[in-house]
């Protein structure tokens, strides 16, 4: 209980700061990495980061304003199924390949 009091006495300036930076870091991590996994785990990041700020909004909007709950609720449906698919996609990659290195994975287009 005490800890919720304590999330509630933040500014909405802290939510957007602490979303921004955990955006920008899975922005760096899908544009410079090239494992598959962690390509994967950088998009969730940045999907988290974004349901982090809506969440602070619609709290800081006050209760009656609960469609930023709502956009979360189907952000995370939305992960969910992106995370099973691109897992069953990496894997079967993997087990043809043995690589999950994701830049030969241009060659495919021919």
């Amino acid at each position: 209980m005490q800890l919720l009091n304590i999330f509630k006495s933040l500014d909405i300036s802290h939510y957007i700061y602490l979303s921004t930076v955990l955006f920008s870091i899975g922005m760096f991590g899908v544009l410079f990495r090239r494992n598959a996994i962690v390509l994967l785990m950088c998009i969730e990041l940045m999907l988290n980061a974004v349901n982090l700020l809506m969440v602070a909004f619609s709290e800081y909007m006050g209760d009656a304003q609960a469609n930023g709950q709502m956009f979360v609720f189907f952000i995370m449906v939305v992960a969910a199924a992106e995370a099973a698919v691109g897992l069953a996609i990496i894997v079967m990659v993997y087990r043809n390949t043995r690589k999950t290195d994701v830049s030969f994975l241009d060659s495919l287009k021919d």
